[in-house]
């Protein structure tokens, strides 16, 4: 009778063992490339931490470097491993589609984070965690008119944009929302021309440099992040043209804020990698627990300027 019992109790111990195995959520993420800037390196440590802070959740955490085909290698791993679910910051966000569709048919959850992917890959996707990149782009088309207006030059201002990475969903979807706000605030603002920085603010400075040479009036800058809007007030400031220019950027970066508070950028638009981080395990999370989620799960990024700085917090990035 005591071995029955102890029999009884070694398999009722064995088989919470697994029920409490199976409760473990694990999430794989691979992201574009955690080494082209603070923004991206802080997300990672912000999700890692955030991970290993839930003991129901197993997280695989991947970089793609930047490179295309490795993502899509990592993404395809990662179904073979038979994760719960799959958050990708998508390098390309046409070129992924088929390893998305791919987790979609495995029965995997895929969240898309920061950065969206093409429209005809929407069908594959649970959710997309992140910010509202067409907001964005809109919301700094309106401080630079705004300030334009302020000064009273907004009816002969000419500008140029520094974009990021070409085919990159952000770096379209911010240029979008820039260029289609503009003339709708500031009608008689002509924009010079566009040119990708790719996140980078060595190209950035680059690019405003031939544009500096090209063009002997600009009177506005918008740059795709604010990385590579100090890379062009780095530039500018070298040519020494940098006090008759403002420069509007978006990801408010500490090297933007602290140029903010030099009063040598005028503004951006507050984003936080934490939160980015954070939302996107959750969204991974939620969808796992069954809760009903919209499609698109943004979270606000308001327009900060010199004017209301000191109501924000100096990024960490």
């Amino acid at each position: 009778m005591k071995r029955t019992i102890k029999a009884m109790l070694a398999c009722s111990a064995a088989m919470l063992g697994t029920a409490a195995a199976a409760e473990t959520m694990t999430i794989g993420i691979t992201q574009n490339n955690v080494g082209v800037d603070s923004y991206q390196t802080t997300y990672e440590k912000a999700f890692i931490e955030a991970a290993d802070a839930n003991p129901d959740v197993e997280a695989v955490v991947l970089d793609a470097g930047g490179d295309v085909a490795r993502q899509i290698a990592q993404i395809e791993d990662l179904i073979q491993q038979e994760v719960d679910a799959i958050i990708i910051w998508p390098t390309n966000g046409e070129a992924v589609i088929p390893a998305v569709r791919k987790a979609k048919q495995a029965g995997i959850p895929v969240v898309i984070t920061n950065s969206n992917i093409a429209e005809q890959g929407f069908d594959f996707v649970s959710s997309f965690s992140g910010p509202d990149n067409i907001t964005q782009g809109a919301r700094a088309a309106e401080i630079m008119c705004d300030k334009f207006k302020e000064m009273g030059t907004d009816t002969e201002a000419q500008i140029v944009q520094i974009s990021g990475q070409p085919g990159y969903t952000t770096a379209i979807e911010r240029a979008k929302g820039f260029e289609d706000r503009l003339p709708e605030v500031c009608p008689d603002v002509t924009l010079l021309e566009s040119q990708p920085g790719d996140w980078n603010r060595e190209k950035s400075q680059q690019v405003m440099e031939a544009f500096l040479v090209k063009y002997d009036d600009i009177d506005g800058v918008y740059a795709g992040d604010d990385n590579m809007g100090v890379g062009a007030l780095n530039a500018a400031k070298a040519a020494g043209r940098a006090g008759d220019i403002i420069f509007v950027g978006a990801t408010n970066f500490s090297v933007g804020y602290e140029a903010m508070e030099a009063g040598e950028y005028w503004g951006s638009i507050y984003q936080s990698p934490v939160d980015d981080a954070k939302a996107a395990l959750q969204t991974a999370i939620d969808i796992l627990g069954g809760k009903e989620l919209p499609f698109l799960n943004y979270f606000d990024t308001p327009k900060i300027t010199q004017d209301n700085m000191a109501e924000f917090d100096k990024p960490v990035f």
